[in-house]
Protein backbone atom coordinates (compact mmCIF):
# COMPACT_ATOMS: atom_id res chain seq x y z
CA UNK A 1 0.00 0.00 0.00
CA UNK A 2 1.73 2.95 -1.16
CA UNK A 3 1.65 5.79 1.62
CA UNK A 4 -0.11 8.75 -0.12
CA UNK A 5 -2.99 6.47 -0.59
CA UNK A 6 -3.17 6.25 3.00
CA UNK A 7 -2.45 10.21 4.28
CA UNK A 8 -4.85 11.35 0.73
CA UNK A 9 -7.36 9.12 0.52
CA UNK A 10 -7.76 6.94 4.01
CA UNK A 11 -6.97 3.75 2.44
CA UNK A 12 -9.37 1.76 1.54
CA UNK A 13 -12.07 3.30 3.64
CA UNK A 14 -12.61 5.07 0.34
CA UNK A 15 -14.02 3.96 -3.23
CA UNK A 16 -11.58 5.65 -4.85
CA UNK A 17 -8.56 2.71 -4.46
CA UNK A 18 -10.85 0.61 -6.33
CA UNK A 19 -9.21 2.82 -9.86
CA UNK A 20 -6.15 2.86 -8.64
CA UNK A 21 -6.14 -0.79 -8.06
CA UNK A 22 -7.14 -1.54 -11.09
CA UNK A 23 -4.49 0.83 -13.02
CA UNK A 24 -1.86 -1.46 -10.61
CA UNK A 25 -3.10 -4.75 -11.86
CA UNK A 26 -3.76 -3.96 -15.41
CA UNK A 27 0.22 -2.24 -15.32
CA UNK A 28 1.40 -5.69 -14.01
CA UNK A 29 -1.00 -8.14 -15.94
CA UNK A 30 0.77 -6.45 -18.69
CA UNK A 31 3.99 -6.22 -18.44
CA UNK A 32 3.91 -10.40 -17.21
CA UNK A 33 1.27 -11.36 -19.74
CA UNK A 34 3.93 -14.00 -21.09
CA UNK A 35 5.44 -14.84 -18.16
CA UNK A 36 3.14 -15.42 -15.36
CA UNK A 37 0.18 -18.01 -15.50
CA UNK A 38 -0.96 -17.90 -11.86
CA UNK A 39 -2.53 -14.71 -10.14
CA UNK A 40 -3.50 -13.65 -6.60
CA UNK A 41 -5.27 -10.58 -6.27
CA UNK A 42 -5.35 -10.13 -2.39
CA UNK A 43 -2.97 -11.94 0.33
CA UNK A 44 -4.79 -13.13 3.49
CA UNK A 45 -8.13 -10.53 2.72
CA UNK A 46 -9.68 -12.44 6.18
CA UNK A 47 -7.16 -11.56 8.14
CA UNK A 48 -7.97 -7.74 8.58
CA UNK A 49 -11.14 -8.88 10.91
CA UNK A 50 -8.45 -7.08 14.11
CA UNK A 51 -10.34 -4.03 14.06
CA UNK A 52 -9.29 -3.51 17.56
CA UNK A 53 -6.25 -2.54 16.36
CA UNK A 54 -5.17 0.28 14.66
CA UNK A 55 -3.00 -1.44 12.45
CA UNK A 56 -2.80 -4.92 11.53
CA UNK A 57 0.13 -5.74 10.31
CA UNK A 58 -0.99 -9.37 8.23
CA UNK A 59 -3.73 -7.63 5.51
CA UNK A 60 -2.77 -3.59 5.34
CA UNK A 61 -5.85 -1.78 3.64
CA UNK A 62 -4.31 1.41 4.42
CA UNK A 63 -7.11 2.08 7.06
CA UNK A 64 -5.07 3.73 10.51
CA UNK A 65 -8.70 4.35 12.91
CA UNK A 66 -8.96 7.26 14.91
CA UNK A 67 -9.08 7.43 19.17
CA UNK A 68 -12.72 8.84 18.32
CA UNK A 69 -13.73 5.49 16.34
CA UNK A 70 -15.63 3.18 18.80
CA UNK A 71 -15.30 -0.63 18.03
CA UNK A 72 -18.65 -0.95 16.30
CA UNK A 73 -17.64 1.96 13.76
CA UNK A 74 -14.15 0.76 13.27
CA UNK A 75 -16.10 -3.05 12.03
CA UNK A 76 -17.94 -1.05 9.86
CA UNK A 77 -15.38 0.09 7.99
CA UNK A 78 -13.53 -2.78 8.00
CA UNK A 79 -16.39 -4.34 6.13
CA UNK A 80 -16.70 -1.23 3.42
CA UNK A 81 -12.81 -1.88 2.81
CA UNK A 82 -13.72 -5.37 2.19
CA UNK A 83 -16.34 -4.80 0.29
CA UNK A 84 -13.94 -2.30 -1.84
CA UNK A 85 -11.63 -4.88 -2.22
CA UNK A 86 -13.71 -7.57 -3.63
CA UNK A 87 -15.24 -5.46 -6.05
CA UNK A 88 -11.75 -4.59 -6.80
CA UNK A 89 -10.39 -7.85 -7.07
CA UNK A 90 -13.78 -8.87 -8.79
CA UNK A 91 -12.69 -6.21 -11.53
CA UNK A 92 -9.18 -7.29 -11.71
CA UNK A 93 -10.28 -10.83 -12.56
CA UNK A 94 -12.34 -9.55 -15.61
CA UNK A 95 -9.05 -6.94 -16.31
CA UNK A 96 -6.71 -9.86 -16.37
CA UNK A 97 -8.73 -12.36 -18.21
CA UNK A 98 -9.23 -9.56 -21.36
CA UNK A 99 -5.26 -9.08 -21.39
CA UNK A 100 -4.82 -12.90 -21.60
CA UNK A 101 -7.47 -15.56 -21.67
CA UNK A 102 -5.31 -18.14 -19.98
CA UNK A 103 -4.31 -16.38 -16.70
CA UNK A 104 -5.54 -18.59 -13.88
CA UNK A 105 -6.48 -15.64 -11.07
CA UNK A 106 -7.42 -16.77 -7.92
CA UNK A 107 -7.98 -15.27 -4.12
CA UNK A 108 -5.42 -16.01 -0.98
CA UNK A 109 -6.90 -16.79 1.88
CA UNK A 110 -5.68 -17.28 5.17
CA UNK A 111 -6.90 -20.28 6.61
CA UNK A 112 -6.76 -21.19 10.50
CA UNK A 113 -10.02 -24.00 10.71
CA UNK A 114 -11.79 -23.34 13.99
CA UNK A 115 -13.03 -26.34 15.96
CA UNK A 116 -15.43 -26.53 18.68
CA UNK A 117 -13.83 -27.16 22.34
CA UNK A 118 -16.45 -29.60 22.88
CA UNK A 119 -19.55 -31.72 21.36
CA UNK A 120 -21.58 -29.33 23.40
CA UNK A 121 -24.15 -28.10 20.47
CA UNK A 122 -23.46 -24.42 21.86
CA UNK A 123 -20.27 -24.99 21.50
CA UNK A 124 -20.60 -26.53 17.92
CA UNK A 125 -23.22 -23.47 16.90
CA UNK A 126 -20.26 -21.28 18.09
CA UNK A 127 -17.19 -22.84 15.80
CA UNK A 128 -19.77 -22.81 12.88
CA UNK A 129 -20.57 -18.93 13.16
CA UNK A 130 -17.01 -18.79 13.68
CA UNK A 131 -16.30 -19.97 10.33
CA UNK A 132 -18.98 -18.05 8.75
CA UNK A 133 -17.39 -15.28 10.35
CA UNK A 134 -13.49 -15.91 8.75
CA UNK A 135 -14.17 -17.48 5.69
CA UNK A 136 -17.33 -15.50 4.05
CA UNK A 137 -14.55 -13.59 2.19
CA UNK A 138 -14.09 -16.83 0.15
CA UNK A 139 -17.81 -17.01 -0.57
CA UNK A 140 -17.93 -13.47 -2.74
CA UNK A 141 -14.79 -14.50 -4.30
CA UNK A 142 -15.74 -17.95 -5.29
CA UNK A 143 -19.62 -17.41 -6.24
CA UNK A 144 -19.73 -13.54 -6.49
CA UNK A 145 -22.41 -12.77 -4.13
CA UNK A 146 -22.51 -12.00 -0.44
CA UNK A 147 -23.96 -15.17 2.13
CA UNK A 148 -27.13 -14.76 3.47
CA UNK A 149 -25.94 -14.89 7.00
CA UNK A 150 -23.63 -11.81 6.38
CA UNK A 151 -26.33 -9.89 5.16
CA UNK A 152 -28.25 -10.34 7.61
CA UNK A 153 -25.54 -9.68 10.09
CA UNK A 154 -24.85 -6.27 8.44
CA UNK A 155 -28.63 -5.70 9.34
CA UNK A 156 -28.58 -6.59 13.22
CA UNK A 157 -25.17 -4.42 13.59
CA UNK A 158 -27.09 -1.64 11.47
CA UNK A 159 -24.03 -1.14 9.26
CA UNK A 160 -25.65 0.63 6.16
CA UNK A 161 -22.40 -0.26 3.60
CA UNK A 162 -22.18 1.17 0.23
CA UNK A 163 -22.98 -1.78 -1.79
CA UNK A 164 -24.52 -0.71 -5.15
CA UNK A 165 -26.62 -2.82 -7.53
CA UNK A 166 -23.57 -2.39 -9.89
CA UNK A 167 -20.72 -4.20 -7.36
CA UNK A 168 -22.90 -6.52 -6.88
CA UNK A 169 -22.76 -7.13 -10.83
CA UNK A 170 -19.27 -7.02 -11.06
CA UNK A 171 -18.60 -9.13 -8.03
CA UNK A 172 -20.97 -12.46 -10.32
CA UNK A 173 -18.76 -11.65 -13.19
CA UNK A 174 -15.72 -11.53 -11.63
CA UNK A 175 -15.22 -15.17 -9.41
CA UNK A 176 -11.69 -16.17 -8.82
CA UNK A 177 -10.58 -19.27 -11.07
CA UNK A 178 -9.07 -21.40 -7.96
CA UNK A 179 -8.46 -20.63 -4.16
CA UNK A 180 -5.24 -19.91 -2.93
CA UNK A 181 -4.93 -20.00 1.14
CA UNK A 182 -2.23 -19.81 3.42
CA UNK A 183 -2.32 -22.67 6.85
CA UNK A 184 0.04 -22.93 9.60
CA UNK A 185 -2.55 -23.60 12.66
CA UNK A 186 -5.93 -24.60 13.62
CA UNK A 187 -8.02 -22.43 15.98
CA UNK A 188 -10.35 -23.07 18.44
CA UNK A 189 -13.34 -21.74 20.06
CA UNK A 190 -16.59 -22.28 22.77
CA UNK A 191 -19.58 -20.90 23.45
CA UNK A 192 -19.69 -18.13 25.77
CA UNK A 193 -22.91 -17.15 28.09
CA UNK A 194 -22.11 -13.96 27.51
CA UNK A 195 -22.23 -13.74 24.17
CA UNK A 196 -25.53 -15.71 23.10
CA UNK A 197 -25.50 -13.60 19.68
CA UNK A 198 -22.46 -15.94 19.15
CA UNK A 199 -20.42 -12.74 17.51
CA UNK A 200 -17.51 -14.22 16.80
CA UNK A 201 -14.16 -11.77 17.66
CA UNK A 202 -10.55 -13.27 17.33
CA UNK A 203 -8.76 -13.43 19.91
CA UNK A 204 -11.35 -12.76 22.32
CA UNK A 205 -13.39 -15.88 21.58
CA UNK A 206 -10.11 -18.20 20.96
CA UNK A 207 -9.30 -21.07 23.54
CA UNK A 208 -6.30 -23.83 24.04
CA UNK A 209 -6.78 -27.55 21.76
CA UNK A 210 -5.79 -29.55 24.68
CA UNK A 211 -4.77 -32.35 22.21
CA UNK A 212 -2.52 -30.82 19.88
CA UNK A 213 1.33 -29.30 20.90
CA UNK A 214 2.17 -25.47 20.07
CA UNK A 215 5.31 -23.59 19.05
CA UNK A 216 7.13 -21.22 21.13
CA UNK A 217 4.79 -18.71 20.10
CA UNK A 218 1.70 -20.25 21.03
CA UNK A 219 0.74 -21.60 17.35
CA UNK A 220 -0.94 -24.61 17.58
CA UNK A 221 0.68 -27.53 14.94
CA UNK A 222 -2.09 -29.62 13.77
CA UNK A 223 -0.97 -31.34 10.47
CA UNK A 224 -4.50 -33.37 10.39
CA UNK A 225 -6.04 -29.69 10.22
CA UNK A 226 -4.68 -29.08 6.95
CA UNK A 227 -6.15 -31.98 5.38
CA UNK A 228 -9.24 -31.06 6.86
CA UNK A 229 -8.70 -27.50 5.54
CA UNK A 230 -8.14 -28.94 1.91
CA UNK A 231 -12.00 -30.54 2.04
CA UNK A 232 -13.40 -28.40 3.98
CA UNK A 233 -12.80 -25.88 0.79
CA UNK A 234 -13.15 -28.22 -1.60
CA UNK A 235 -16.05 -29.47 -0.06
CA UNK A 236 -17.81 -25.88 -0.34
CA UNK A 237 -16.20 -24.34 -3.68
CA UNK A 238 -15.29 -27.33 -6.15
CA UNK A 239 -12.13 -25.46 -6.94
CA UNK A 240 -8.89 -25.67 -7.44
CA UNK A 241 -6.76 -25.29 -4.81
CA UNK A 242 -3.21 -23.83 -4.31
CA UNK A 243 -1.43 -24.09 -0.98
CA UNK A 244 1.04 -20.84 -0.88
CA UNK A 245 1.87 -20.88 2.85
CA UNK A 246 2.87 -23.22 5.00
CA UNK A 247 5.73 -22.99 7.63
CA UNK A 248 7.40 -23.56 10.81
CA UNK A 249 8.74 -20.85 12.91
CA UNK A 250 11.58 -21.24 15.43
CA UNK A 251 14.68 -20.19 17.19
CA UNK A 252 17.53 -21.66 15.39
CA UNK A 253 20.35 -22.41 16.61
CA UNK A 254 23.96 -22.53 14.61
CA UNK A 255 25.79 -26.22 15.78
CA UNK A 256 29.80 -25.18 16.33
CA UNK A 257 30.40 -26.75 13.16
CA UNK A 258 28.49 -24.08 11.41
CA UNK A 259 25.59 -25.97 10.37
CA UNK A 260 21.43 -25.91 10.65
CA UNK A 261 20.16 -28.99 12.20
CA UNK A 262 16.20 -28.29 12.17
CA UNK A 263 14.93 -31.44 12.56
CA UNK A 264 11.79 -29.72 14.13
CA UNK A 265 10.80 -28.10 10.53
CA UNK A 266 11.41 -31.44 8.57
CA UNK A 267 9.15 -32.87 10.94
CA UNK A 268 6.31 -29.77 10.38
CA UNK A 269 6.86 -30.08 6.83
CA UNK A 270 7.26 -33.59 6.36
CA UNK A 271 3.76 -34.08 8.83
CA UNK A 272 1.43 -31.72 7.25
CA UNK A 273 2.84 -32.91 3.28
CA UNK A 274 1.47 -36.47 4.91
CA UNK A 275 -1.91 -35.28 5.42
CA UNK A 276 -2.17 -32.71 2.53
CA UNK A 277 -1.21 -36.64 0.41
CA UNK A 278 -3.91 -37.97 1.97
CA UNK A 279 -6.65 -35.14 1.05
CA UNK A 280 -5.67 -35.26 -3.04
CA UNK A 281 -5.31 -39.55 -3.05
CA UNK A 282 -8.01 -40.66 -0.65
CA UNK A 283 -10.39 -37.68 -0.04
CA UNK A 284 -10.10 -36.26 -4.17
CA UNK A 285 -9.66 -32.79 -3.46
CA UNK A 286 -7.79 -30.67 -6.38
CA UNK A 287 -4.76 -29.14 -5.09
CA UNK A 288 -2.70 -27.55 -7.72
CA UNK A 289 0.15 -26.69 -6.13
CA UNK A 290 2.21 -26.13 -2.48
CA UNK A 291 4.97 -23.79 -1.64
CA UNK A 292 6.58 -23.29 1.54
CA UNK A 293 7.18 -20.72 4.04
CA UNK A 294 9.75 -20.20 3.68
CA UNK A 295 12.75 -20.14 1.62
CA UNK A 296 15.14 -18.12 3.57
CA UNK A 297 14.71 -15.86 7.00
CA UNK A 298 13.57 -12.68 7.09
CA UNK A 299 11.73 -10.64 9.92
CA UNK A 300 8.75 -12.18 11.17
CA UNK A 301 5.86 -10.22 9.94
CA UNK A 302 3.89 -11.33 13.09
CA UNK A 303 6.26 -10.25 15.74
CA UNK A 304 8.70 -8.34 13.98
CA UNK A 305 11.75 -10.37 15.31
CA UNK A 306 14.54 -11.98 13.33
CA UNK A 307 14.86 -14.58 15.68
CA UNK A 308 11.27 -16.21 14.99
CA UNK A 309 12.86 -17.85 11.53
CA UNK A 310 11.06 -19.97 8.78
CA UNK A 311 13.28 -20.23 6.44
CA UNK A 312 15.49 -23.28 4.78
CA UNK A 313 18.03 -21.03 4.51
CA UNK A 314 19.66 -19.05 7.45
CA UNK A 315 20.73 -15.58 7.23
CA UNK A 316 23.08 -14.37 9.16
CA UNK A 317 21.06 -11.69 11.38
CA UNK A 318 19.85 -11.16 14.77
CA UNK A 319 16.88 -8.83 15.81
CA UNK A 320 19.59 -5.55 16.13
CA UNK A 321 19.91 -6.02 12.87
CA UNK A 322 23.47 -7.19 13.22
CA UNK A 323 25.20 -9.67 11.71
CA UNK A 324 27.35 -11.01 8.17
CA UNK A 325 23.98 -11.76 6.38
CA UNK A 326 26.36 -15.01 5.64
CA UNK A 327 23.36 -17.63 3.60
CA UNK A 328 23.39 -21.14 5.35
CA UNK A 329 21.50 -24.34 3.83
CA UNK A 330 19.99 -25.69 6.84
CA UNK A 331 18.87 -29.48 7.05
CA UNK A 332 15.47 -28.54 5.62
CA UNK A 333 16.87 -27.50 2.80
CA UNK A 334 18.10 -30.74 1.47
CA UNK A 335 15.35 -32.42 2.88
CA UNK A 336 13.07 -30.53 0.91
CA UNK A 337 15.63 -30.44 -2.13
CA UNK A 338 14.94 -33.98 -2.43
CA UNK A 339 11.35 -33.88 -1.80
CA UNK A 340 10.91 -32.05 -4.77
CA UNK A 341 13.20 -33.79 -7.09
CA UNK A 342 10.99 -36.70 -5.68
CA UNK A 343 8.11 -35.32 -6.18
CA UNK A 344 6.96 -36.23 -2.89
CA UNK A 345 7.21 -40.26 -2.93
CA UNK A 346 9.69 -40.72 -0.86
CA UNK A 347 7.59 -39.24 2.61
Amino acid sequence: MPYHLVTKYGGWRNRKLIDFFIHFASTVFTRYKAKVKYWMTFNEINNQVNFSESLCPFTNSGILYSPEEDLNEREQIMYQAVHYELVASALAVQTGKLINPEFNIGCMIAMCPIYPLTCAPNDMMMATKAMHRRYWFTDVHARGYYPQHMLNYFARKGFNLDITPDDNAILARGCVDFIGFSYYMSFTTQFSPDNPQLDYVEPRDLVSNPYIDTSEWGWQIDPAGLRYSLNWFWDHFQLPLFIVENGFGAVDQRQADGTVNDHYRIDYFSSHIREMKKAVVEDGVDLIGYTPWGCIDLVSAGTGEMKKRYGMIYVDKDNEGKGTLERIRKASFYWYRDLIANNGENI
